[in-house]
């Protein structure tokens, strides 16, 4: 594994979208389960209702869960139940593709609210994105991190500047920044 010499941890972007569509997809999936048990041809005498009306009960479970857990300000995951929830629809008849799109969202839930982090080693920086975005310090004018807030100049006429999740202190900025303007300047004469 490799270790990198900083890693800044960047503020938290605003999850509302991600947590909304989340939330839609599990209230579908309740209806439809419920709606599967007693509308369909699954309620004839046997007890085969059971399968989708306990996966409703589990997802609306999660779901009131992860409301309790955005009122105590912790902030909710719903990829449980999503994947309750493409468990659900995997075992009704026609359901796989709509199971598969459950899971992709699970899984794509996770990596979006994963904390946006940028590591900084002698030889490049990594973006912590998907896919990860590497840049070689010979692709940079600057780097300066000041103020909470993080500048990349690139030689490309690109700018990136990206506010950090917590404080730093003046040693700390005059660290980074004398790392960061070492490796600009050996990379200068070696390209």
């Amino acid at each position: 594994m490799k270790t990198f010499d900083y890693i800044i941890v960047l503020k938290k972007r605003n999850y509302t979208t991600v947590d909304s569509i989340s939330q839609i997809m599990l209230l579908i999936a309740i209806i439809a389960f419920i709606g599967n048990a007693f509308i369909g041809d699954v309620y004839d005498g046997t007890y085969r209702w059971i399968s989708p009306l306990a996966f409703a009960v589990l997802i609306l479970g999660w779901l009131a869960f992860c409301i309790w857990q955005k009122k105590k300000g912790t902030p909710p995951f719903y990829r449980f139940g999503l994947l309750l929830g493409a468990m659900g629809w995997y075992s009704m008849e026609d359901g796989l593709w709509i199971a598969l799109i459950y899971l992709l969202a699970a899984m794509l839930e996770k990596q979006v609210k994963f904390p946006e982090e940028i590591a900084f080693d002698e030889n490049e920086i990594v973006f912590n994105s998907f896919p990860k975005k590497r840049y070689e310090w010979a692709a940079l004018n600057n780097v300066v991190l000041k103020d909470g807030l993080l500048t990349l100049d690139f030689k490309s006429d690109k700018l990136i500047q990206k506010e950090l999740e917590s404080e730093t202190t003046k040693t700390t900025e005059e660290e980074f920044n004398a790392f960061a303007k070492a490796l600009i300047e050996k990379t200068a004469y070696v390209s």
